[in-house]
């Protein structure tokens, strides 16, 4: 099932209460900075899992500390309830 497209106003309000993240076109944008590498790569595994369960899969660039996350729902064609609720899900594993 095909998960509808957020009009602009929807995505403005939702990006409204997701600290740190920014719009990129049709896309949400957060990097993740960490204490070290392995406190890096954990958060990704931790995503991994998170995203795996909810069937909706960010794009991810890992540099040493530093995790950048890419959201966007490539078949509604921009963003989605998915891809907040996947950032709201990073920002808790992240704290």
């Amino acid at each position: 099932m095909k998960v509808l497209k957020l009009s602009a106003a929807d995505v403005q309000a939702a990006l409204a209460v997701r600290s740190g993240w920014s719009l990129d076109k049709d896309t949400i944008v957060r990097t993740f900075v960490f204490a070290d590498f392995l406190a890096a790569m954990r958060f990704v595994n931790a995503i991994a899992e998170a995203a795996q369960t909810a069937d909706h899969h960010p794009d991810i660039d890992i540099r040493y500390n530093k995790v950048t996350l890419a959201l966007t729902t490539h078949d509604s064609g921009g963003l989605t309830e998915k891809d907040f609720a996947l950032a709201a899900q990073a920002d808790t594993l992240a704290t």
